[in-house]
């Protein structure tokens, strides 16, 4: 297992072993002890899969209080996947790191508590994977506004198909103080 840390201190880019043959592949998605010597020592509670097609953006979604880390990764399809921190005494505040997941390069990314985190459907439809480490609060949620212009994400689709929760998404600007991450 290869662990990339990424520009923006916390974001962990995992490239898992992969055992391939003539039969396919087997790689695995977690191994507590495997990643707790990799720097990963963190306890997932919450498991979830989403299913969405191309030109979809979920996100930038986060919870505060009840943070959650997540270990994100692609079973089918390919996304654009994003991390914004939300930590007000980070040098990197308001700052977004992405990259692309698919079922083909097998990554997995970690976004610690502390950011909001969002992707895009590139491919007809992708499957989505992440495990949480604390369950979901709908009552803690906030969405971060996906076009935010002061965050910037560069995102490569126009026009994205969005919920009714991520249409009403909050710039950062916007957001309450007491939302943020210390």
């Amino acid at each position: 297992m290869k662990v990339t840390h990424c520009d923006i201190p916390g974001l962990l880019i995992i490239e898992p072993k992969v055992f391939g043959d003539a039969r396919g592949f087997f790689l695995e998605t977690w191994h507590r002890q495997r990643y707790r010597d990799a720097g990963l020592d963190v306890d997932f509670v919450q498991d979830n899969l989403s299913s969405s097609r191309r030109g979809t953006i979920r996100g930038l979604h986060f919870q505060n209080p009840r943070a959650q880390g997540k270990l994100v990764w692609v079973v089918q399809g390919e996304v654009f996947d994003v991390a914004v921190d939300l930590r007000r005494s980070s040098p990197t505040f308001g700052r977004w790191h992405g990259l692309n997941l698919s079922a083909e390069n097998r990554l997995q990314f970690y976004i610690p508590p502390g950011f909001a985190h969002g992707f895009a459907v590139l491919s007809e439809t992708a499957i989505f994977a992440y495990k949480c480490t604390d369950f979901y609060s709908p009552g803690d949620e906030l969405t971060l506004k996906w076009d935010d212009p002061d965050v910037g994400v560069q995102w490569p689709i126009r026009n994205p198909t969005l919920s009714e929760k991520d249409q009403r998404g909050i710039c950062l600007k916007d957001l309450p103080p007491e939302r943020l991450f210390d």
